[in-house]
């Protein structure tokens, strides 16, 4: 009898969970508003790209400005400032990759060679800070730093014998000072991924590198940088995806019309075509090249992750 009761059992099988909306009502509302939020300022003004294809009046609408087709696109190729803001936007934003790579990742092994608790806090908060901070600020502050008359920093090569750095005048040094300054400002926050990659390296590897012989050098050579190098290729492809994105808020809050020549990006030309001359549609065709370019290369750096790094979102 028992027997049979125990076969009898085991045909037995489990309920399926189902999700039902009257018992999960919560999690839904939860959800509701950043849903709608997405859809009101994500998804409804994309109706906006058709002015791309047009020749956009404000007071005739979407549906009654005359169609250009592709003639705002045929435009801006053909148009000489175009090359000229292309390279621009190519050249500051892998600059700001590259150092945006290289330099967390060197201030990440040097802040995890701290053995004072206190100390290497300490120096974490104050590296964080500038993350927190606007451009509009940090431009302010910038521009008096930096500037021709009463600067610190030219104050300081006047000291030396050199003469004064028109950083905002000179295109070649506005550049400098963009990359410079981005890293200053995200430095940082950076090195909160590699700070934290560093802290899964085993320790049994830094012990038989050191009964090797090997020093502290020879450690991070041999061991440290191998050992977070998954995490170094996930996040330099994963940065491809920002190449045609150089920074609007940064550039627009330093540069001036001296410079457009070396620090005018797509954004920026976006922006005062756009808003500034009031031709919407040139604008628009300008920004969709820029999205549609960003989201091939978007892609292309997530299979990238996913061969090199066997990093995938889903």
């Amino acid at each position: 009898m028992a027997v049979s009761q125990t076969a009898s059992s085991a045909k037995v099988k489990p309920a399926k969970t189902k999700w039902r909306m009257e018992t999960n009502w919560g999690l839904h509302a939860m959800l509701l508003p950043g849903v709608l939020i997405t859809i009101v300022f994500c998804y409804v003004p994309m109706v906006g790209i058709a002015i791309a294809f047009q020749n956009f009046k404000p007071w005739l609408g979407f549906f009654n400005s005359p169609w250009l087709g592709l003639g705002n696109f045929e435009r801006f190729f053909t148009s000489s400032s175009s090359v000229n803001v292309l390279i621009n936007t190519v050249e500051i934003a892998v600059l700001k990759i590259l150092t945006g790579l290289a330099v967390p990742i060197a201030f990440a092994l040097l802040l995890n060679e701290i053995r004072v608790p206190r100390l290497k806090k300490t120096v974490q908060t104050m590296v964080y800070l500038p993350h927190f901070l606007s451009w509009v600020i940090l431009a302010g502050i910038l521009k008096d730093v930096l500037a021709v008359d009463g600067g610190i920093v030219n104050r300081m090569v006047s000291f030396f014998g050199g003469d004064p750095i028109f950083f905002f005048g000179d295109g070649n040094w506005f550049r400098v000072a963009v990359i410079v300054s981005n890293v200053w400002k995200e430095f940082g926050f950076s090195t909160i991924v590699y700070l934290a990659a560093l802290t899964a390296v085993d320790t049994a590897l830094y012990e038989a590198a050191m009964i090797d012989g090997a020093g502290r050098w020879k450690q991070t050579v041999h061991v440290t940088l191998p050992s977070i190098m998954p995490i170094i290729v996930v996040m330099f492809t994963l940065s491809l995806g920002n190449v045609l994105n150089a920074g609007f808020d940064q550039i627009y809050n330093l540069y001036t019309p001296m410079v457009y020549d070396k620090g005018d990006i797509i954004d920026t030309f976006v922006y005062r075509t756009a808003i500034v001359q009031a031709n919407m549609s040139y604008g628009a065709a300008v920004g969709l090249f820029k999205s549609v370019v960003a989201l091939v290369l978007i892609l292309v750096s997530y299979k990238l992750a996913d061969k090199f790094a066997n990093y995938r979102i889903f």
